[in-house]
């Protein structure tokens, strides 16, 4: 039984932990890319791309967390 909830706790983690870190991350470029855009508009794409590259560890979190709990059963 408690090797159960460590294992669910890992996996857990392994989702939690990225998400926390992905939006300190876009609160950071988010701002910062307002303020680029105030001044420069046509770097509009460069910011989106920007916005989305630290979602890559929430999706990878996630693959890990499925892997662990695949490993469960």
């Amino acid at each position: 039984m408690s090797e159960t909830v460590l294992i669910a706790f890992a996996a857990a983690l392994a989702i939690g932990l990225p998400a926390l870190a992905t939006g300190w991350a876009q609160s950071r470029i988010g701002s910062a890319g307002a303020g680029a855009l105030a001044e420069k508009t046509e770097i509009s794409g460069t910011i989106i791309i920007l916005l989305a590259i630290p979602e890559t560890m929430v999706i990878l979190g996630f693959v890990i967390a499925f892997l662990i709990l695949v490993m469960l059963k």
